[in-house]
């Protein structure tokens, strides 16, 4: 008796069945309009072209999207989204030196005259 392989879960496998499902009937759909032109025969090839254009590229799309989620937790994991400690507090961030945080609230003008672009408002450029 052959041991069933387990899963986490069915989900993924019917997702992408159902994107390859969609991609086949999109495809068997474009390819029966256009080929159409040359009559039945040309309609029911065209469907069964288009067909497995779509099954490839719905299944090309699924594998693209699967990299970019992959892609997506890892990230989420490395800077603390995911784990729970983005915006921690008990992050050791240097200390400010001065106890001012910007040039402008330090008090100190740029050396051309122009005022920095911190604030809400720019003055105008000439």
């Amino acid at each position: 008796m052959a041991k069933k392989k387990k899963t986490k879960s069915n989900k993924p496998e019917t997702h992408h069945a159902a994107h390859e499902a969609e991609g086949v009937a999109s495809g068997a759909l474009a390819g029966a309009v256009v080929g159409s032109v040359a009559g039945p025969v040309g309609a029911a090839a065209g469907a069964v072209v288009g067909g497995v254009a779509g099954a490839l590229a719905a299944a090309a799309m699924d594998i693209d999207n699967d990299r970019k989620v992959a892609r997506d937790r890892k990230l989420d994991a490395e800077i603390g989204v995911s784990g729970g400690d983005l915006g921690a507090p008990n992050l050791k961030h240097p200390p400010a030196k001065t106890g001012a945080y910007s040039g402008a609230s330090a008090g100190v003008a740029s050396p051309d005259g122009e005022e920095p672009a911190e604030g809400p408002m720019q003055t105008p450029e000439d």
